[in-house]
């Protein structure tokens, strides 16, 4: 079993890699065509009503809201998975394995938090201080990716142990923080259908069919409920059985593994070619410098590497945790930059936060502001890091080996 999800790991984090540059490709085609002779056209497709009503039934959403909220949806199930098989038997498995990227991830969400807030206090905007808080795991490992071999293994582990808690986090706040009005009817039937996922898995039943159909039920009923859709995908990820016999997938890995390739490059690309159409004008510049984008900026640029390399300290000074081996603070704190790589997250949680266009926009230039500065400082800090290390200090990152007896023992056995 350890070495299936050992596999998946590797698995995804390449594939993680990958996603994550070819994210930054779509990022830029919808920058173009927002700025281009076509923006009108697509913001139209965008706004496209696609769906029927039948009856009491109501799927009648544009293409953006299917987008957003079915979509997104299939994603939040794909990273409950994740979050799931890593808690079952992976890096966030045992209390030790998991100390530190679950401190640091949360130093990394309150730092920023709180820095949007002070700057928000008694404004319009007070309400968006969720959007610094979340880590773009696709973007944040695809930058990482692109040092190779120069920073240890150990770092890209604790990232992504890092990010996987930070989405955990996110989902929390959307869930309890992010909520229209509540309509405890369609609430109390999602709970039904949810107990009834329990139940197959209590009963032991593997057939991921059996999962999938009651969670698009699910979801249906959570959209209406005022909750956000994508707790639906969250609550199914969590029913879908995990434990199987020895050398054989489980139904949780098997639709992990179907899923990744969909999310990766159809789902986050969907997402971001659909949410990142900013369209530049002259007077974008002053958003940077009123109080909703200071507040994202100095959440996602300074909040979370403060955050993240302040609580990684406190875990390890204090005993609750152990540095990744052959990692370095100054490489733990380039890592905490890349975790101000916010983006689609952050978007995400924009979207959620402001009713006016005006500040949506203004939040989207801010997030992608900041999360470009922290991508290339991320990146420039770590190869620069790489560059001075002594080659004779990073031969291996093998730890050595401990003799089977000591001294004493020897003497003892003789």
């Amino acid at each position: 079993m350890r070495k299936l999800s050992l596999d998946i790991y590797k698995k995804f984090k390449k594939n993680e890699s990958k996603a994550g540059i070819f994210l930054i490709i779509c990022v830029l085609l919808s920058i173009i065509i927002a700025n281009s002779t076509i923006a009108n056209y697509f913001n139209d497709f965008l706004n496209f009503k696609l769906g029927f009503e039948l009856g009491s039934i109501d799927l009648n959403f544009s293409a953006l809201s299917w987008i957003n909220d079915g979509l997104m949806a299939i994603f939040f199930l794909y990273v409950g998975l994740e979050i799931k098989r890593e808690i079952i038997d992976g890096e966030l498995k045992s209390i030790k394995q998991a100390s530190l990227p679950i401190i640091a991830a949360i130093g990394g969400m309150l730092v920023p938090a709180l820095l949007f807030s002070l700057v928000n206090i008694g404004t319009a905007t007070h309400k968006g201080w969720g959007i610094p808080m979340a880590t773009d795991i696709a973007f944040a490992i695809g930058i990482l990716s692109l040092l190779g071999n120069r920073v240890p293994n150990s770092l890209k582990v604790f990232l992504t142990a890092l990010a996987i808690v930070d989405d955990l986090g996110a989902i929390l706040v959307i869930a309890v923080f992010y909520t229209s009005d509540i309509h405890a009817t369609f609430l109390l039937y999602a709970a039904g259908v949810f107990a009834f996922q329990m139940a197959l898995n209590y009963f032991g039943v593997k057939k991921l069919i059996f999962y999938i159909i009651p969670g698009v039920v699910l979801w249906y009923f959570i959209h209406h409920s005022g909750i956000h859709a994508t707790i639906a995908g969250v609550l199914t990820a969590i029913a879908i059985p995990a434990n199987v016999e020895k050398r054989k997938h489980s139904p949780l890995e098997k639709l992990e593994s179907l899923l990744s390739n969909p999310v990766s490059y159809i789902i986050m690309p969907l997402f971001a070619l659909a949410n990142t159409n900013i369209r530049f004008e002259s007077e974008m510049m002053k958003g940077l410098t009123n109080s909703l984008g200071l507040g994202i900026l100095a959440g996602l640029f300074i909040g979370k590497p403060l955050g993240i390399t302040l609580a990684s300290w406190m875990a390890i000074k204090f005993k609750m945790a152990k540095k990744p081996r052959a990692a370095s603070w100054k490489q733990l704190s380039g890592v905490g930059m890349l975790g101000g790589i916010g983006f689609t997250m952050s978007i995400f949680v924009s979207i959620l936060s402001f009713a006016s266009p005006l500040f949506q926009l203004e939040a989207k230039f801010s997030i992608l502001i900041a999360s470009i500065s922290a991508a290339t400082t991320g990146y420039i800090f770590l190869n620069y890091l790489s560059k001075k290390a002594d080659p004779e200090k990073v031969k291996s990152t093998k730890p050595k080996r401990e003799p089977i007896y000591n001294a004493k023992e020897k003497l003892e056995l003789a």
